[in-house]
């Protein structure tokens, strides 16, 4: 099974560097993201890269020596947002359904094993907890259909916050980038989310929330959010960043 990870973004906390490549409770943010993804299943892995390429490739061949793992450079990545980050990784996605899924989101191995249990086409939505103006939120019917994804719904209609890990289907995938291939003259998608809700809308995709709980995810946007997260892993045991036994993919 693929995943994509878009990590071309860049923090300026504690120290300007690629944001993926934060240490949170001692690992940096995308070793604990591949790592878990192989624990879930997954063998193959599309990285966007943009700010600090170099590194976070070398990186993750020192951590992962044989994996198949591909870097797709971004170099716009400061003029433009993830839609385009996932677009310039479509030739090592297309015509497979794939996990796709934010680089500086640090997220409990069983986040991903429920979206594998589910199948495609569904998104991990957190129900638990405080909902913000910042956070993407996700409506959804009486049967977990989403109706709509994006900053700007109210948090009281909401199914919760979407964290950021969306297990797309070949189909689903295929008309996704064909949205996205569209920007920016007719449909002005920036961020991806923006073409999922352009699929819902158009009634070419059905996909669904899976209700995560209590499971822990968190997107790392600010130092407050990094001070947060050290602060809530270091209460658990320490993360094992050993690959030597991982469930095979189906």
């Amino acid at each position: 099974m693929k995943a994509a990870v878009l990590a071309a973004g860049y923090a300026e906390f504690p120290a300007e560097g690629p944001r993926t490549l934060l240490p949170v409770d001692g690992v940096p943010i995308l070793r604990r993201t591949i790592t878990n993804l192989l624990h879930a299943g997954f063998d193959q892995f599309v990285i966007g890269t943009g700010y600090g390429e170099r590194a976070v490739c070398e990186a993750v061949a020192q951590w992962f020596p044989g994996m198949d793992i591909t870097c797709v450079p971004c170099p716009d990545y400061r003029s433009t947002l993830n839609a385009a980050t996932l677009l310039r990784m479509r030739p090592h996605l297309a015509g497979d359904g794939f996990l796709l899924l934010d680089g500086d989101v640090v997220f409990d191995r069983e986040v991903a094993e429920v979206l594998v249990e589910r199948g495609p086409d569904c998104l991990a939505v957190r129900s638990v907890g405080r909902l913000g103006a910042d956070d993407v939120k996700v409506t959804a019917d009486n049967e977990d259909r989403v109706l709509a994804i994006g900053k700007h719904l109210p948090a009281r209609a909401s199914m919760g916050e979407s964290v950021g890990l969306t297990l797309l289907g070949g189909p689903t995938a295929k008309k996704l980038f064909a949205a996205l291939e569209a920007h920016p003259t007719t449909l002005g998608i920036d961020y991806y989310e923006a073409g999922l809700q352009y699929l819902i809308d158009k009634g070419g995709v059905t996909l669904y929330g899976v209700d995560v709980g209590s499971m822990y995810a968190v997107e790392i946007d600010t130092q407050e959010d990094l001070e947060a997260a050290n602060k809530r892993l270091a209460q658990g045991p320490a993360f094992d960043t050993r690959v030597t036994h991982v469930r095979l993919a189906i």
